[in-house]
């Protein structure tokens, strides 16, 4: 060592106890406490990279070599605007720890779920019952999902992306847990049609005609808007339950779900939309009171144009029918939709392909499962391309031989990397499901609905009666899930 560098070594060697041996009592408890949590957070995500951190934590409550305080010293404007910014970076920072690893809020969109889970609900959703992931778009305003309100720009940068990690959890997911999670097919959208999904629109115009569907709409902007690609975790977030775990075969007959050629049970408030036949129109109070959304009942019975025929298609419970059942308006017995064959049913998962399949019956399949190796067919490649090329990131094709490879390799077999999962609405008839776009894989389970926050019936006046749901506040967010353990 040279006599400059012995000379800056003991200059710094004294800043330093000088600066440490000022630190008040008080303040070495804090750095201790945090420290503490700190080493347990590192623990517990794995990465010990992450203790360099800590030399800005010593520095922070310490040392304080870099002048984090240094507005402290203002006075006027500047101090009050330093001391908003201050306390708005720590609450960000708070914020986005706690909604990265432990849990946060959602808001129940759709009547998927109903009436397990109704619209307006704001439910409490753990990340630590089946492990919270390491954010893979690390770089993100943390109360923004993908896009920023008023600015109506993106809300993370795409660049660093991480790989996919999930922290240890308290279980796996089981049959019957309501889940949240990033959809699976929302890997693309248009902006156009933010919220449609943009494979059923490809398959849609492939339907209609439309030789490249994807060129098409590439070279349309002005009808589709820009094509959007999104990363695993800023994808738009889904509520379903989880019906089907990996490994398992699942087929469903008439609206029968079977594991494994074991029929399971259905949730109590199961929905199913059902053709009531009518003589006029049904008020809205009615339906209201009834619990049936407006938006679902709509304001007027539909119309058979060539018959007269008058009718609603509304989702019930079993429950809800027998009421029905019992109202003068009522002109006959109500038929399930998907017996009546007055609506079409198919259009479901794998797009584009014939299996003879429809919302309510299916032939058995298998649901992949991490580790285990599927022989593949032509037949069975359509159930399971989407997961070996997409979510997986394999290329995959298939040759005028009918021979499939996998990244340039002929092979009949493939192993999975990841479990997957098979979610459906309770409300069975108007729920966007995985039997329209498929498996769930493990990489994009972000939750478990714990309970209810709040609740607001959105179709009621602010000032209208039962606008807040006062008996669904902090109430168990998935009752039924006992009953898929019997």
């Amino acid at each position: 060592m040279s006599v400059s560098e012995k000379k800056y070594h003991d200059k710094f060697l004294y800043e330093l106890t000088t600066r440490l041996g000022k630190v008040k009592g008080t303040r070495w408890l804090r750095f201790l406490t945090v420290t503490l949590l700190f080493i347990l957070f590192v623990i517990w995500i794995g990465n010990p990279w992450l203790l360099l951190i800590w030399l800005l934590l010593f520095d922070i409550y310490l040392t304080q070599f870099i002048p984090w305080s240094w507005w402290k010293k203002k006075k006027g404007v500047t101090r009050t605007f330093m001391a908003w910014v201050d306390a708005i970076v720590y609450a960000l920072v708070l914020v986005y720890i706690i909604f990265a690893f432990i849990g946060q809020n959602y808001k129940i969109p759709s009547s998927s779920l109903e009436k397990s889970l109704l619209v307006g609900d704001y439910l409490w959703v753990s990340k630590v019952i089946y492990g919270p992931r390491v954010p893979q778009t690390p770089l993100h305003f943390p109360l923004a999902q993908h896009t920023l309100p008023i600015l109506n720009t993106k809300s993370y940068i795409d660049n660093p992306q991480l790989a996919y990690h999930r922290l240890p959890g308290l279980r796996s997911v089981e049959r019957g847990d309501i889940v949240v999670f990033n959809f699976p097919q929302g890997d693309t959208v248009l902006s156009a049609f933010p919220t449609e999904d943009y494979y059923m629109i490809l398959n849609s115009l492939t339907a209609s005609g439309v030789k490249n569907a994807r060129e098409f709409v590439k070279n349309n902007p002005g009808k589709f808007g820009n094509i959007i690609v999104r990363p695993v975790d800023r994808r738009e977030n889904y509520v379903k339950r989880c019906v089907g775990l990996p490994g398992e075969f699942i087929s469903m007959s008439n609206d029968t779900i079977f594991i494994n050629g074991k029929m399971i049970p259905e949730p109590e408030n199961v929905q199913y939309n059902y053709i009531i036949p009518v003589k006029g129109a049904i008020s809205a109070d009615k339906w209201k009171e009834l619990g049936v959304r407006l938006e679902d009942a709509g304001p007027e019975p539909l119309k058979n144009e060539y018959t007269g025929f008058q009718f609603y298609s509304v989702p019930l419970t079993s429950k809800m029918k027998k009421i029905v059942e019992t109202w003068p308006e009522v002109t006959d017995k109500l038929v399930k939709e998907t017996e009546s064959g007055m609506f079409m049913t198919g259009g479901v998962f794998p797009l584009g392909n014939d299996y003879g399949w429809s919302r309510s019956t299916t032939t058995p399949f298998w649901i992949p499962k991490r580790g285990a190796t599927l022989h593949l067919t032509l037949n069975n490649l359509p159930v399971y391309r989407r997961a070996i090329e997409t979510y997986e990131g394999n290329d995959v094709k298939v040759d005028g031989n009918g021979k499939i490879f996998i990244n340039g390799k002929q092979t009949d077999y493939y192993t999975f990397k990841f479990d997957y999962y098979w979610m459906m609405g309770d409300n069975r008839d108007r729920s966007l499901d995985s039997r329209y776009w498929g498996f769930v894989p493990e990489d994009q389970i972000v939750g478990s609905p714990m309970f209810v926050i709040a609740s607001f019936d959105e179709e009621r006046a602010l000032t209208e009666k039962g606008k807040i749901r006062t008996d669904r506040i902090f109430i168990n967010a998935n009752p039924d899930k006992e009953k898929f353990k019997k």
